[in-house]
């Protein structure tokens, strides 16, 4: 607990032990007597130390125009029943309100604590190399390039690539993932994570404020502002049912008794049926049970940008997938060099010197086998046409390397034999000059993934990819995917999506799961988009409204798994919290309840659901 927490719980116990001394004092009938003064001064004293604050806040929150809310009704049942001579009952209600704001406090302390222990990413310095000496400065102060040392037991501050040294990296705040990775010279090493070993210098590829752990802390504190449409709603009818209840209340005290003359009995059901209305257990519980889940999945690795993300999750039915890095472990490798009239090496050099100016991993492989060959062919100049394919001059040549609508829209008949895997075409002075055939892996447990989504009940499992269709359907065939979209171009992802997202019922929400990168676009047009692997993307962390830290395609029937949970919660808090609260309600205008069955109806409603809204931070794995 917090010093705070701790000094509430002292002064609760101290309120608690006045409070049962009071009992020991006799009651007495004999009004301004020695024991009547006593008995009195016992319980005001327990009230006073149990509840000025609540008492402060009613005063000052009246004097801003603030008037229902807890401490306003709390206040005026409390106080209403001193009056009336229930001293017990009335000390009692705020003894026990005390106690139900504690709980809370203990409740979202540890929901947060949950969440600061993840992202408590942000070093307090680096250690920059300047001129032959090590500086230590603020983070903020390193510009890109710049040579950084990270000692034994110390936080990256930067991102940045290993130039010397090789240790082993606790990334557990970045991935929820407890298994160190090991990194030396050449290796990309993202801030946030913890040198436990060896010494090493980093060049940084990023300033601070564009560091991983700075656009994961950004996206941490902006969660809170995305509320889920049921805490919407809880807001909103705590406004309007908290004046309707007092309004109630007050009728109940004054109309009754101008028939029957009971003012005493009918204003202690009116102050009864008060603290009964307090809506603490919905306004109270309902945003810490998303709150919690929201902590829970941030245990796992998976960043949650808010409740309203939580609860589209949980309505999801339709899950579309994105192929290459998201399905498939996106790391290509030649299988197949298929020339036509020219060597294997005249082939694959032209591929390759084209491709080098293409970040895709299909590019990047065809790149790579040809440095394993030792094979040096640059390109006077080459243009990337995005969905098609690379345009180059080579040796005076002009070499077009893409796919088959590349070839077609310049004109060039392929030969093209049933393979699995993706081909990649060449064409040399407007001639077919042969193809390339790559393979990409489906991850290990994509399958298994997969299977577990079915089993939490997805309707559609649709993967989306501007591959080939023959190599499309044999991933989709050996992960149990239900439909697939193949060759498309990256408009034509997002127009799948909207077709998809048309002929789903009105009720569940449409998934997308993708890389983070050329998927944005889907992965904003979507309900609700994931986004895998996209530590340090800003296309990602803007687009998507989830992002597994951990590039773990498991991640994501967990995280729905978290999110039904805690809506399940959130449901029965809602439920549970109304009907206590209209039945003692009923009971109280007919006089069988009591004040001591209203402070249950409030506070133990309320401790109940606290503790109910706490589970959703623990949802075993799958």
């Amino acid at each position: 607990m917090s010093r705070k927490q701790k000094k509430n719980l002292v002064r609760i116990i101290v309120a608690a032990v006045i409070f049962a001394g009071g009992f020991f004092v006799p009651k007495t009938e004999e009004t301004f007597s020695f024991l009547w003064f006593l008995r009195l001064g016992v319980f005001l004293a327990a009230y006073l130390t149990a509840g000025f604050d609540v008492l402060w806040k009613a005063v000052r929150n009246i004097a801003h125009g603030h008037v229902f809310d807890e401490n306003f009704l709390m206040s005026l049942a409390s106080i209403g029943a001193m009056i009336i001579g229930e001293y017990s009952e009335g000390t009692a209600v705020m003894i026990f309100y005390q106690t139900g704001e504690l709980f809370q406090s203990i409740a979202v302390g540890k929901s947060r604590k949950s969440i600061s222990d993840m992202v408590d990413l942000s070093p307090d310095y680096a250690n920059v190399e300047r001129n032959g000496e090590v500086f230590e400065v603020e983070p903020d102060e390193v510009a890109v390039g710049e040579i950084i040392v990270i000692k034994p037991g110390e936080k990256v501050p930067l991102d940045g690539v290993v130039v010397f040294g090789s240790s082993g990296l606790n990334t557990a705040a970045l991935t929820g993932e407890s298994a160190l990775r090991d990194v030396t010279t050449g290796d990309e090493v993202l801030s946030g994570s913890v040198n436990t070993s060896g010494l090493l210098k980093i060049r940084t590829t990023s300033e601070f404020s564009n560091s991983t752990a700075a656009k994961i802390l950004e996206l941490v504190e902006n969660s809170a502002e995305n509320k889920a449409k049921t805490e919407n709603f809880i807001t909103r009818f705590a406004r309007v049912y908290t004046p309707i209840v007092v309004i109630g209340a007050v009728l109940l005290g004054v109309v009754p008794p101008l028939f029957d003359g009971n003012w005493s009995e009918w204003i202690y059901r009116a102050l009864t049926f008060l603290v009964v209305s307090c809506p603490c257990a919905l306004v109270i519980s309902v945003p810490l049970s998303f709150f919690g889940g929201i902590g829970g999945a941030s245990r796992r690795g998976i960043m949650i940008k808010g409740a309203n993300y939580l609860e589209e999750l949980a309505r999801a039915r339709t899950f579309v997938f994105d192929k290459t890095g998201t399905l498939t472990k996106g790391s290509f490798e030649v299988a197949t060099i298929v020339p036509e009239e020219i060597s294997e090496e005249e082939l694959l050099g032209m591929c390759a010197a084209a491709e080098k100016i293409s970040n895709h991993p299909i590019a990047k492989s065809i790149v790579n086998a040809a440095e394993k060959r030792a094979l040096k062919i640059n390109a006077e100049c080459a243009e990337e046409i995005a969905g098609y394919g690379v345009k180059a001059v080579i040796s005076g040549r002009e070499i077009c390397v893409g796919n088959a609508r590349f070839m077609e829209k310049i004109g060039v008949p392929v030969k093209n034999a049933d393979t699995v895997g993706t081909v990649i075409f060449c064409a040399c002075e407007g001639k077919y000059a042969g193809r390339i055939i790559v393979r990409d892996e489906p991850k290990e447990n994509a399958a298994a993934a997969l299977k577990k989504l079915s089993e939490l009940g997805a309707d559609r499992k649709i993967m989306l990819t501007g591959d080939r269709k023959n190599a499309a359907e044999a991933v989709a065939k050996t992960l149990g995917i239900d439909e697939v979209r193949a060759e498309l171009l990256p408009d034509g992802k997002v127009a799948a999506v909207e077709e998809i997202y048309a002929t789903k019922s009105p009720k569940t929400a449409l998934c997308f799961v993708g890389d983070g990168m050329n998927d944005a676009p889907s992965l904003a047009r979507a309900d609700v988009g994931i986004a895998m692997g996209a530590l340090g993307s800003d296309a990602a962390i803007e687009a998507a409204d989830i992002v597994l830290m951990n590039d773990n395609i498991e991640s994501v029937p967990l995280a729905v798994k978290i999110a039904r949970k805690t809506h399940r919660i959130v449901t029965e808090n809602i439920v549970f919290a109304l009907a206590v609260k209209v039945a003692v309600l009923v009971l109280t205008a007919f006089g069988i309840g009591n004040m001591w069955a209203a402070v249950f109806a409030d506070v133990g409603v309320s401790v109940i659901a606290i503790i109910n809204a706490m589970r959703a931070m623990r949802t075993n794995k799958l």
